[in-house]
């Protein structure tokens, strides 16, 4: 039996449901419940996300064949429930065609509107409705549609606006206007033709007539859309698989531009920026949905308050707003009031906060989707916490509703109070996205991929930004616009990736050809800094100074959530006291890897090393190091202090020698003049310390066994502190880690140097500490020994970075020259210094725990690579049966609501 590959809905009714998701996309899903739940939405089918695999497998003409019957049929259903006829003069039937993944990727794929439309079926619409603008206003829409999307008529150079927009200009300059709602019949007819004869121009093709032709061309221009650079680009930003494919929707057309009772919009259940709880969005009356988005056209507020709020901001007194920008609420109050009704009962229908998009057609409300929105990572915590008090979800879902890497965004800087007083407002748009970024002016995608891959912090300056600015979007610190509301391109995409964003600056200039940027008067160029602040809509002249970002109550609060549901603990990787600091508090519970050969560097540190390097016997070493004990023992202090009460997991020093010296002659001649010797005994020495392959040579555990008097001198110093802060009433819990360690003899020896020398540290201080001696596995062969290693370790950390390394036999430095190509061949699906292999190195980890607990019931593991701050590898630590996962400071909070989603998940 041939596979059900079309889904029909309209009328109240729908054979697909918000549950079939994976194969309707979540916009046919969803298209299909409104229908199901009374919310009124236009006809139409959905084409199965497994054709789009199927069109990429099999290629356009097969799957053209297989649709055809099932299209012709959602065609004919379409038209019985419309009481119209798909390509008929006297009374026609228009669609649209939208993609649909099943995750929301706003923008990235293409849509078109108003098909159907050719010379003959235009003059029969203008007879049937009497409105000959809105006829050729839909007519000239679909030609600069279908020729962007299906026929690739696209600017030449990226200097150049759109082919279809610099004709646009073109005839409103003739005119001497300056709306698109302002040409007249006769214009907009014009245009068609010079359309046409551009596109014929450009890319050799033929504008089609056959409306059953141009249908065709749509739903395979949406399938091929699933793989343009922008949809690749977002879907490996986002983690979405590539097999996932879209959907594609196919649904009858109204109408927003067919006069003063007609409109169109974008609204949210709650703000998207901020999380509060108040209905908005905006509207355009006489247009069509891309109009708000594509931010053409300055929308206006759908609520009063909204109206108000946006005047405010573009300081526009209260008479001229009511005259000429009302809300929706004051203009079309029935269709206000039925539209506040209707996202009401959508958000309680699917408990979250809801994007949804409408027309209104001479009067007469429609949806055209809804879609849980995207939102900040502040307005992601504060919606789930709010739904939460409001009883529409539990805590468990509540949990389940944060990303763990949106939290991030919580922590980003903001502007200083003071420095942000003090400087100077250059204009103010649209609080679009918010947070504070302060970068170099660019213009264009390519040029901020570029500086930002150079090491520079960019603001990307645009009239309006479009799909292809994803890349440049991505690398910027963020994004300033001329045109385009709150819910416009730049707007939607710059929430949901975290990035702050202004847009709709009405008083900025943007000349792409010169590269410079007119600010009320002040012309700023490529490359001059500014300042945005995305919570007030303010742009700044110059740099202004950020301070770290305070934690918020909601925040707080799911943070209390997360250590109520969690089983497995996060520590954080620190050098210094500021990083513990922090760690501590954004809720870490102990330091699982402080590296101590970060702490060699500062100049009597370094001089003291170099001495011990250079030193040819055990006493000139020792000598070298009784100078280093003090440094070592006071940078002790300091993190112990911190983390009083906590557990500290200091490794002992791993790098190999070589990493201290200098292997520049400049460097070396200034060695050789500190300490006072011949620069050729330096030269010797860096030479007799080089090794061929460095990440297997003398380092480690290796280097504690060839010079137990660094162990030594180490555990001095670790314990020595801890012991200078018992005495002051502190609670030290130091640990101490070996390195590199490949057989238990290695663990055995440095063990052996270490609780000696505490022993004789304690007995000469009057004084105990408890402390506990591990390892880190790093190394397969540990993995494979751990049930003999752990008679000795009272504890494992997993070093993943090391353990990926000699796993697969990458070379973390110069994966990089294979990588991408790896990644494109799916020879590899991430990068696994990123994403923990969880079957290959996540085998040997859980190997290690069960044969490490076999021999030691209570022995605690936890891992300590990269690995310990990414959601996916920190849940498959949850499920080894990991004590704790430690990672950087700022990214403690996201493993935290990684964790409690693990164990919620189980």
């Amino acid at each position: 039996m041939d596979k059900k590959r079309v889904y029909l809905f309209g009328n109240g009714k729908a054979e697909g449901k918000a549950d079939m998701k994976n194969l309707l996309g979540g916009k046919g899903a969803n298209l299909a419940e409104m229908n199901l739940i009374g919310v009124p939405v236009p006809p139409g089918f959905t084409i199965t996300t497994d054709v789009c695999n199927e069109y990429f497998e099999k290629g356009r003409e097969k799957v053209v064949a297989l649709l055809k019957a099932h299209v012709e049929n959602g065609v004919k259903h379409t038209e019985e429930l419309m009481g119209l006829k798909f390509g008929d003069v006297t009374n026609p039937l228009l669609l649209s065609v939208r993609s649909g993944a099943r995750a929301s990727m706003p923008g990235m794929m293409d849509t078109i509107l108003n098909l159907g439309l050719n010379d003959e079926v235009v003059r029969g619409l203008v007879e049937k409705t009497g409105n000959e603008r809105f006829a050729y206003d839909s007519y000239r829409r679909f030609v600069q549609m279908y020729g962007d999307v299906v026929l690739d008529m696209k600017p030449v150079n990226k200097e150049d606006i759109d082919p279809f927009e610099a004709i646009i200009q073109q005839v409103k300059a003739e005119r001497g206007i300056q709306l698109d709602n302002e040409m007249t019949v006769d214009e907009l007819k014009k245009l068609v033709v010079l359309f046409k004869e551009a596109i014929k121009k450009q890319t050799g093709k033929d504008f089609p007539d056959d409306p059953m032709e141009q249908l065709w061309g749509a739903i395979c221009a949406v399938f091929d859309s699933w793989m343009n650079d922008r949809a690749i680009l977002y879907r490996k930003m986002e983690g979405i698989p590539q097999e996932w494919g879209t959907a594609v929707n196919v649904m009858a057309m109204v109408f927003g531009n067919m006069g003063d009772t007609s409109a169109t919009g974008v609204c949210f259940t709650r703000d998207a920026a901020t999380g509060e709880n108040r209905f908005n969005g905006e509207y355009l009356v006489n247009a069509q949905g891309e109009d708000v988005v594509a931010g053409i056209r300055t929308p206006q507020q759908i609520t009063k308050e909204g109206s108000l709020r946006w005047a405010k901001l573009q300081n526009i007194d209260e008479d001229v707003r009511a005259n000429e920008y009302p809300s929706m609420e004051e203009a079309m109050p029935e269709i206000y009031a039925e539209l506040d009704a209707l996202q009401a009962k959508l958000e309680e229908h699917y408990h979250d906060m809801q994007d949804m998009e409408f027309t209104v057609q001479e009067g007469k409300l429609w949806f055209l989707q809804t879609r849980s929105g995207k939102r900040t990572g502040t307005a992601m915590v504060k919606i789930a916490m709010d739904l939460l008090h409001e009883g529409q979800i539990d805590e468990k879902t509540a949990l389940l509703r944060c990303e763990p890497n949106k939290l991030d965004e919580l922590l980003h800087p903001v502007f200083d109070k003071t420095a942000r007083k003090l400087a100077r407002v250059l204009t103010r748009g649209l609080p679009a996205s918010p947070g504070a970024a302060c970068g170099q002016i660019v213009f264009f995608a390519d040029d901020a991929e570029a500086w930002h891959a150079d090491g520079k912090r960019v603001v990307m300056v645009r009239i309006e930004t479009s799909p292809e600015d994803l890349a440049g979007m991505s690398a910027a610190e963020g994004i300033l616009t001329a045109r385009g509301g709150m819910t416009s391109h730049a707007a939607v995409v710059a929430r949901g990736m975290g990035k702050c964003c202004v847009s709709g600056a009405g008083a900025i200039i943007v000349d792409y050809k010169t590269r410079t940027v007119d600010i009320d008067g002040t012309v700023l160029k490529e490359g001059d800094y500014i300042s945005l602040n995305g919570t007030t809509g303010e742009v700044y002249f110059g740099e202004v100074n950020t301070r770290p970002a305070e934690v918020t109550g909601d925040f707080a609060e799911l943070m209390k959530l997360c250590e109520k549901y969690s089983k497995l603990v996060v520590r954080t990787n620190a050098d210094t006291p500021r990083d513990a600091e922090v760690a501590r508090t954004f809720g870490a519970v102990g330091i699982g890897l402080c590296r101590t050969e970060h702490m060699f560097f500062e100049n009597e540190k370094i001089k003291a090393m170099h001495e011990m390097i250079l030193a040819d016997s055990t006493e000139g070493r020792e000598k070298a190091l009784e100078k280093l004990l003090p440094y070592q023992k006071q940078d002790f202090y300091g993190i112990l202090k911190c983390m009083d009460g906590l557990p500290v997991n200091i490794r002992l020093l791993d790098p190999p020698l070589h990493e201290f010296v200098p292997h520049d002659l400049a460097g070396q001649e200034a060695m050789a003049e500190d300490m006072g010797v011949n620069v050729k005994k330096i030269q010797n020495r860096v030479q007799a310390l080089s090794e061929s392959n460095p990440m297997l040579g003398l380092r480690g555990c290796r280097l504690g066994n060839t010079f137990p008097e660094i162990t030594a001198m180490q555990t001095r110093a670790i314990l020595g502190a801890a012991v200078q802060l018992k005495k002051e009433g502190y609670d030290p819990r130091p640990e101490i880690m070996v390195p590199l360690v490949g057989m238990v003899n290695e663990l055995d020896a440095q063990e052996k140097v270490i609780r000696e020398t505490a022993q004789k540290l304690f007995e000469e201080e009057g004084v105990e500490i408890p402390f506990k001696v591990g390892t880190m596995i790093e190394i397969p062969r540990a993995a494979l020994t751990a049930d003999k290693i752990a008679e000795r370790a009272e504890y494992f950390s997993f070093g993943t970075n090391d353990l990926t390394q000699m796993t697969f036999g990458y070379s973390r430095d110069d994966i990089a020259s294979f990588l991408p190509s790896y990644l494109e061949k799916k020879i590899l699906d991430v990068d696994p210094f990123q994403v923990l292999d969880v079957n290959g190195v996540g085998q040997l980890v859980q190997m290690a725990v069960n044969k490490g607990r076999s021999v030691r019931k209570d022995l605690k593991c936890g891992i300590c690579g990269e690995h310990g701050g990414e959601p996916s590898s920190v849940k498959f630590c949850h499920r080894a049966g990991l004590n704790y996962v430690s990672c950087s400071p700022f990214r403690v909070p996201i493993a935290r609501l990684a964790a409690a989603q693990a164990a919620v998940e189980e």
